[in-house]
């Protein structure tokens, strides 16, 4: 989730409310905001990354003389022409948006999943087909890359942008920064914000923050699941150096006796240390069992999720054989070292 590539660039994007207020003023603000050198662009949307795709106004294309309804939802995002630009989303055919062509708002751009949607057979085909959605007649101008508007809880859906011809159908502004000086930026855009809407307060947020708290049940999870599985390998090696201290104490003359024959050190820890290993291997099965069923359904509640390969398992079994015998030997070693009369003598 926090190394996946999103399909646009979220880094330093700084997120702005769009009061009413500033409908009149946006081209002055825009154009203020811009002569920073340290303001790469700044877009209008309706909604924005993190968000849910929540709107679809049903989606109709033309087929010769006919129009013929989409089955597929498609949702819709309002932006003004700057958005594709500003995310830095990538785009396979067409154009996007643009101030030079006053018939955009009539115009739409897909993503690739609603190209597929529409049953065209390649992107540069979709350029130029007429089709209408919410009621809205237009052309398909521009087809964009698949990218990752919601979480990765979700797949990717069928997208369609539009250009509305009311201002007051965004909601958020989007403001790109060099990630020179940030301190300077955001002084830079509070200033300006001041200037344009001075009874309304200033509020920002960072993408990349909006980004972390879609996932802060899992980082809590994560958090939780190492804290009880060192608390759980602690009191397990606890219960372990018990269990061997017991064990040998119980086999101390056969020890003794086998020093006696000509033992080594090695030789007597391998034996005593190879009855647990073959407990710990038995238990490492066991687990192995639970962990992939619990793992594979908690896994199936995201839309694009890790492997979880065989060599993780193993691994963790090599991992639990070490730490086992690490926690054995000390007394296996003390008990290979020990006088074989003494123990012997032992009653």
């Amino acid at each position: 989730m926090q190394n996946k590539s999103l399909g646009f660039d979220r880094e330093h994007m700084i997120n702005l409310p769009y009061p009413s207020a500033l409908a009149g003023k946006y081209d002055a603000f825009r154009t203020e905001l811009l002569s920073n050198s340290t303001i790469k662009n700044l877009t209008r949307s309706s909604r924005i990354p993190t968000g849910r795709l929540l709107d679809n106004m049903g989606t109709k294309i033309f087929s010769g003389d006919s129009i013929i309804p989409v089955s597929t939802d498609i949702k819709v995002v309002r932006t003004d022409q700057d958005f594709v630009n500003t995310y830095g989303v990538k785009i396979l055919a067409g154009r996007s948006f643009s101030r030079d062509f006053g018939t955009d708002t009539a115009s739409f751009v897909i993503n690739e999943s609603a190209a597929k949607a529409l049953n065209f057979k390649s992107y540069p085909e979709s350029i130029g087909k007429d089709m209408v959605y919410g009621g809205q007649k237009g052309k398909i101008i521009g087809v964009i890359k698949d990218f990752h508007f919601e979480s990765l809880h979700q797949r990717i859906v069928p997208l369609i942008l539009i250009v509305p011809n009311n201002a007051l159908a965004y909601n958020v502004i989007s403001v790109k920064a060099t990630g020179a000086d940030m301190a300077g930026t955001l002084q830079k855009i509070q200033s300006t914000w001041k200037k344009f809407l001075p009874e309304t307060p200033f509020q920002h947020t960072f993408l990349d923050e909006s980004f972390a708290n879609l996932y802060q049940a899992e980082e809590k999870e994560k958090t939780l699941f190492t804290i009880f599985a060192c608390l759980a390998i602690f009191i397990a090696c606890l219960g372990l150096f018990g269990l061997s201290a017991f064990t040998i104490n119980q086999r101390i003359k056969e020890i003794g006796i086998r020093k006696v024959l000509g033992a080594d050190v090695s030789s007597i820890v391998t034996l005593l240390s190879a009855d647990f290993l073959k407990l710990v291997g038995i238990a490492a099965i066991v687990a192995f069992i639970g962990a992939w069923f619990a793992m594979h359904k908690w896994l199936e509640d995201f839309a694009y999720r890790v492997s979880m390969p065989w060599w993780i398992f193993l691994c963790a079994g090599i991992i639990a054989a070490i730490i086992a015998f690490v926690t054995i030997s000390f007394q296996a070693i003390k008990a290979a070292l020990g006088n074989p009369v003494k123990n012997l003598r032992t009653e």
